[in-house]
C-alpha cells in the first residue's frame, strides 16, 4: 500500500525547498521497485496548494498544484517548505489546515522557513525546531515557545521534524525515507541522487 506525501507549494516558495523532497521520494519509490519488483509505488508524492490555481514560486517558477487543502488525499506525511512566507502566516485558513493535519499520527515536515508556518499552528510549542541559519533569531523572537536550534541539518521530534536551510531538506526528507521505509532504501536513494547524505551525528 503506497504512502501519500502531500508537499504544500505556494507564491513565493523556494523551489529546492519542495522540488528537494519530491525527487527523493520519487526516486525512492523507483528504487523500492527495482528492489522488490512491487509495482506498486512505496511512495505516492503530489503537491498542494491553497487553490489547485498555479503557484509562482521563487525567481518566477510555475507550479500548477495536483490538490488543494480542501481536496487533497489522506496523507501519511506532510511536508511544508519554506521561501518568503510573510503572506502565508497571515492566511489563517492555511494555519488551520496545517494545524489539523499536524498530529500524533501523521509524519509533519518543514523545511527552511516552512518551520515558522508550523510553529504558527502550536505545534511546536516545548518542542525542538530549526530552520535557515538566517532565520534563526527572528524565528526565537517570534516563538518564544519552541526551542529554536542551530547547527544541525535536521531536527527530529517524532510526529514533527523540522530542517534547517533549502538543501537540508534534501538530508531530513533521506532520513524520512529511512524512518517509512529502511535505512537500505535511504542509502540507495542517496546513492541514485549522486547525493552525499549529510546526518545527525
Amino acid at each position: 500500500m503506497s504512502l501519500n506525501i502531500g508537499i504544500y507549494v505556494f507564491d513565493e516558495v523556494e523551489v529546492l525547498d519542495f522540488a528537494g523532497p519530491y525527487e527523493v521520494f520519487t526516486t525512492a519509490s523507483r528504487m523500492h521497485t527495482r528492489r522488490s519488483g512491487d509495482q506498486a509505488p512505496l511512495f505516492n508524492v503530489f503537491t498542494i496548494g491553497q487553490s489547485t490555481a498555479s503557484v509562482k514560486a521563487r525567481a518566477g517558477l510555475k507550479v500548477h498544484p495536483d490538490f488543494s487543502i480542501h481536496d487533497h488525499p489522506s496523507l501519511d506525511c506532510l511536508i511544508i517548505p519554506g521561501g518568503v512566507v510573510i503572506a502565508e502566516l497571515n492566511k489563517a485558513e492555511v494555519i488551520d489546515w496545517i494545524a489539523r493535519l499536524a498530529t500524533p499520527e501523521r509524519l509533519t515536515a518543514s523545511v527552511c522557513t516552512g518551520a515558522f508556518l508550523l510553529a504558527k499552528t502550536g505545534r511546536l510549542d516545548g518542542k525542538q525546531a530549526t530552520t535557515h541559519w538566517e532565520d534563526i533569531e527572528d524565528m526565537r523572537e517570534m516563538f518564544p515557545a519552541v526551542n529554536v536550534i542551530s547547527g544541525l541539518r535536521w531536527v527530529d521530534e517524532g510526529a514533527v521534524i523540522s530542517s534547517a536551510g533549502i538543501s537540508a531538506g534534501i538530508d531530513m526528507s533521506l532520513h524520512l525515507v529511512e524512518r517509512l521505509g529502511d535505512r537500505e532504501l535511504a542509502e540507495r536513494t542517496a546513492l541514485q541522487l549522486d547525493f552525499d547524505w549529510t546526518e545527525n551525528n
